[in-house]
């Protein structure tokens, strides 16, 4: 496998949920964290895993499109797009906002969406975590591809299950091939200092769930050589066992 980090910068995020760079407000008060997705090269797929906050450089183009272009692979080119949760900094890059509307960035490209999580997504209105304009007009999309099963298998790659945390319905990813592992634990485990420290942040839905899974993943990880993906982390992008 082949992994891209399609990093969108570092933030600072405020208890509206405003980000700002973290270069240009050093000062600003709030949690201090990376949006980095990822892709995913395999031998059968290009899977983009979560889609960013869509942020945007000085020439107005998207940040995760210009690492793409950089790398000679065409947006056109992502086959799947596989997403945890669906707080805007997770999905806002799956769309780009024209003068007629909203057009998908990955125009190929099936999108995995867990239906409990829109489901609760939709029942938080007024909830900063969520930008509704966006997630209205990403549920239109054709290719969207609804899930409902506590686990199981996209393909023979990838594995996903719904485990709570850090909203009640986020879910994870593990992609295996030629017995390489690489694990997706989204924002129940974004950043390595989450392995350090066992604490129960009071920002999940159920911290202590997050917590405990954190513990019996990083048992796993070790024993499995897992490389292990980290969304939020400031300096790390991956985190290898």
């Amino acid at each position: 496998m082949k992994i891209i980090s399609l990093k969108e910068g570092n933030f600072v995020a405020d208890k509206i949920k405003n980000f700002k760079i973290l270069e240009e407000n050093p000062e600003a008060k709030g949690v201090k964290m990376s949006i980095q997705p990822f892709l995913i090269i395999t031998e059968n797929d290009y899977i983009l895993i979560d889609a960013g906050f869509g942020w945007k450089n000085i020439e107005g183009k998207l940040i995760i499109n210009k690492i793409l272009e950089e790398e000679n692979i065409h947006t056109s080119q992502i086959t799947k797009i596989l997403l945890s949760h669906l707080h805007k900094d997770h999905i806002n890059g799956t769309l780009i906002k024209t003068d007629h509307g909203y057009k998908p960035n990955f125009p190929n490209a099936k999108i995995y969406i867990q239906k409990r999580e829109l489901d609760f997504a939709f029942e938080s209105r007024g909830n900063p975590s969520f930008d509704f304009e966006v997630l209205e007009a990403l549920i239109q999309q054709l290719n969207i591809i609804w899930m409902d099963d506590d686990q199981g298998k996209i393909n023979n790659e990838i594995y996903y299950e719904v485990v709570g945390g850090h909203t009640p319905f986020m879910q994870i990813f593990k992609i295996t091939e030629n017995n390489e592992i690489v694990f997706y634990g989204a924002d129940n485990l974004p950043q390595e200092s989450y392995l350090k420290y066992h604490v129960a942040y009071k920002s999940d839905f159920d911290g202590k769930k997050a917590m405990q899974l954190r513990i019996e993943w990083q048992k796993e990880a070790i024993e499995n050589n897992w490389k292990v993906l980290l969304y939020h982390d400031l300096e790390k992008s991956i985190l290898q066992f």
